[in-house]
């Protein structure tokens, strides 16, 4: 055994040397895991393409991608912003009333619907984000559009309907016909003689 005591070092280091100038700047986001996961299937859908372009940066750079992809990251940090204050300008009483739910319940996303659904219909109203889950299966109606949860604690309103974009009323449609067995309704030919 060691005879020496542990000793333990309560300093915060911090690096005081700047960044270099090819590195645009950006403002840190500035919000709890709470608002980060409320808003994360809209800034899903805004950021796609600075997401994609930062992943792929970091499967080009393997062991490296950390330093070289600084400025792909910093697109994505400045993309997930404007949703955060777009939520803020437009939705805010919706955002927070959800944020503050998934807080309260250990982040649980069904314990949250009511919320969630008013801060959907807000968000596609306001800003024309639509939450969408990816690889969600395409003959199953997705999980946040079903007005009942099994694991909820509380039983949610049946006044309280979930809101369903135009988009994914299509989808729903579609996948009711399917069940069904009803033919997809075909498209109507144009019949103009040339």
């Amino acid at each position: 055994m060691a005879a020496r005591k542990p000793v333990f070092n309560q300093q915060v280091l911090y690096d005081t040397t700047p960044l270099p100038d090819s590195i645009p700047k950006v403002k840190e986001l500035g919000v709890t895991s709470a608002p980060l996961f409320s808003a994360s299937y809209f800034i899903g859908a805004r950021c796609k393409d600075y997401n994609d372009d930062f992943m792929k940066c970091k499967t080009e750079n393997p062991g490296k991608g950390e330093f070289e992809c600084l400025k792909e990251g910093r697109r994505v940090t400045r993309c997930a912003r404007s949703v955060i204050q777009d939520l803020n300008t437009h939705c805010l009483e919706q955002f927070r009333a959800h944020w503050e739910c998934l807080d309260n319940n250990n982040h649980q996303m069904w314990q949250c619907r009511p919320a969630e659904w008013s801060l959907n219909k807000c968000a596609f109203e306001k800003l024309g984000l639509e939450k969408v889950i990816p690889d969600q299966p395409k003959d199953q109606v997705p999980v946040h559009l079903r007005p009942k949860m099994i694991f909820a604690h509380y039983p949610i309103p049946r006044d309280t309907p979930p809101y369903i974009s135009p988009a994914q009323q299509e989808r729903l449609a579609a996948i009711q016909r399917q069940r069904k067995g009803i033919p997809e309704p075909s498209a109507k030919l144009d019949t103009a003689t040339s």
